[in-house]
């Protein structure tokens, strides 16, 4: 008889990319690691105790030298997965602003076969300064155009990323500040990569220190100028 082939199902990491983040990094993991998930957190140059605390609770740990910023720890944690052949990571923020509880509204919207989800703050309520939430419209305008998927939140961290996107990234991924984000999903889209956008909740900063708002509005303001001069690099597949 002829049976029907049943894939396995994908192996998934949680990545979570932390800078001093002591006082929330044993919470995150240890509600990662009751959902199920491996999990490796990328110490960006802490000088806190960070990944010790997240060794105590059952995450794996990579602590880098110095700081090289979101970009280069979470090419860091692809290189990781892709090196002990995991399918799919799932980027986490260590300060406890996106709950892992919605994790599973991420994975619904991969296993459709997405290469790369992103959690969308705002349907659920965000609240943002007017100066920021502006600039962050406007840059999610000129995201959409350019990757031709509908998004309003272009700036989350919240994302999963499947095969073969995830072995793109580990070779090849934006480290400078909201490359991460932005650059990330020009590339992946000139790749042809598959995007969509979920709607999640996510919490306030309990502990670290976020960008002021003033700081952040420039970043984003440079990042919208510069995509207007210029046009993201293919990445090989």
């Amino acid at each position: 008889a002829v049976q029907s082939a049943v894939m396995a199902p994908a192996r998934t990491l949680v990545v979570i990319p932390a800078l001093d983040e002591v006082g929330t990094i044993g919470d995150v993991v240890a509600e990662v690691r009751n959902l199920g998930f491996d999990c490796v957190v990328i110490d960006d140059g802490s000088t806190d105790g960070t990944a010790a605390a997240a060794n105590r609770v059952g995450a794996w740990t990579v602590t880098l030298p110095l700081n090289l910023g979101v970009g280069g720890a979470m090419r860091t944690g692809f290189r990781f997965a892709v090196e002990r052949g995991y399918d799919r990571v799932i980027q986490v923020d260590g300060d406890g602003q996106h709950p892992p509880s919605a994790i599973p509204i991420l994975l619904e919207a991969a296993d459709a076969g997405f290469d790369l989800v992103i959690g969308s703050r705002f349907a659920e309520g965000y609240e943002a300064s007017s100066h920021r939430r502006a600039a962050m419209r406007a840059l999610a305008w000129l995201v959409s155009r350019r990757s031709g998927v509908h998004l309003d939140d272009v700036t989350s961290g919240f994302r999963v990323i499947s095969e073969p996107l995830l072995s793109s990234f580990a070779r090849s991924y934006p480290a400078e500040y909201l490359g991460d984000t932005v650059e990330a999903i020009l590339q992946a889209a000139a790749s042809g990569a598959t995007i969509t956008q979920v709607s999640v909740p996510m919490k306030t900063r309990a502990s670290g220190s976020a960008t002021s708002s003033v700081v952040a509005t420039g970043h984003l303001a440079r990042v919208g100028v510069s995509m207007l001069a210029g046009k993201p690099q293919r990445m090989s597949r």
